[in-house]
């Protein structure tokens, strides 16, 4: 009788296990997140701390508060007028500047975004800039980061987590992201959505809401001129994927939502050159 019971016991717990990886296998093909709102911002501070940790990978820019405060000021732009940007009173959002000649801009869980100043020389305008930023703002508040985390740690972070917790998760994590993961290139999906999301967020503020397209003119631009690839945008295409059907999304956005662009107004040129002047 007892072998019967103990059995019975097995079994519920087995048909447990198994209806979890199931839900598991359903959830994470949804696109799921395991992580909490709080979850991306202590990982956003941890990774934060190890990106100030390694100056000869992440050389942050010294000096020139100028720049720095323009290139905030643009961010706050962005977060104080979009009216859809649903954590900005939740994630720490700030935005810093890597010196480095990478043309490159990435975010991190709970609103940390990083521009390279190779990318700050690259771009022409203002609005540009701002364009950029919006879709890493849109990376941010997707939260494809944990979600990218989430799929590529699969069921056995999942378990740590949902039984008992692990405290050693968040440092194993962020230690994962530097070696071997990366930053966890964006899928084309992630793109196609903070590209239309960066349409969207700078609808309501003084920039041309198309202004990503100007970026995407530029990198084709230099790929013609030099026939390939240029070493400074390696990485930008790698986490960033630029095939022809997002840049045909983008207008078709612009399209649908009948936006013109105006040849002189919401691109902000003048003052841009002043500050990519500074920076030689």
């Amino acid at each position: 009788m007892e072998k019967v019971k103990y059995n019975n016991i097995s079994l519920y717990f087995f048909l447990t296990f198994l209806l979890l990886l199931i839900s598991l296998s359903f959830f994470y093909s949804c696109g799921a997140n395991i992580f909490s709102v709080d979850d991306d911002i202590k990982l956003g501070e941890d990774i934060d701390r190890e990106i100030k940790s390694r100056p000869k990978e992440f050389p942050m820019l010294e000096g020139n508060q100028d720049v720095k405060d323009y290139v905030n000021r643009i961010g706050k732009t962005i977060l104080n007028n979009s009216t859809i940007i649903e954590y900005k009173n939740i994630f720490p959002y700030n935005f810093q500047i890597i010196n480095d000649t990478i043309v490159n801009a990435f975010c991190t869980p709970g609103g940390y975004i990083y521009i390279y100043t190779g990318l700050m020389k690259f771009v022409d305008n203002e609005a540009t800039l701002a364009g950029v930023m919006a879709h890493e703002i849109a990376h941010a508040e997707m939260r494809h980061v944990t979600q990218r985390i989430t799929a590529a740690y699969g069921v056995n972070i999942l378990l740590s987590i949902v039984l008992g917790g692990n405290p050693s998760a968040f440092a194993d994590i962020v230690a994962n992201l530097f070696v071997g993961l990366g930053f966890l290139a964006n899928s084309r999906a992630d793109e196609e959505e903070s590209d239309n999301l960066s349409i969207r967020y700078l609808m309501t503020t003084k920039y041309y809401p198309g202004a990503i397209l100007f970026f995407f003119d530029k990198i084709h631009e230099e790929q013609k001129k030099k026939g390939e690839v240029p070493g400074a945008l390696d990485r930008l295409l790698s986490t960033h994927p630029l095939p022809n059907d997002r840049v045909e999304n983008v207008k078709k956005q612009l399209k649908d939502l009948k936006i013109k662009q105006e040849p002189t107004k919401g691109v902000f040129t003048e003052e841009y050159q002043i500050i990519k002047q500074k920076l030689r």
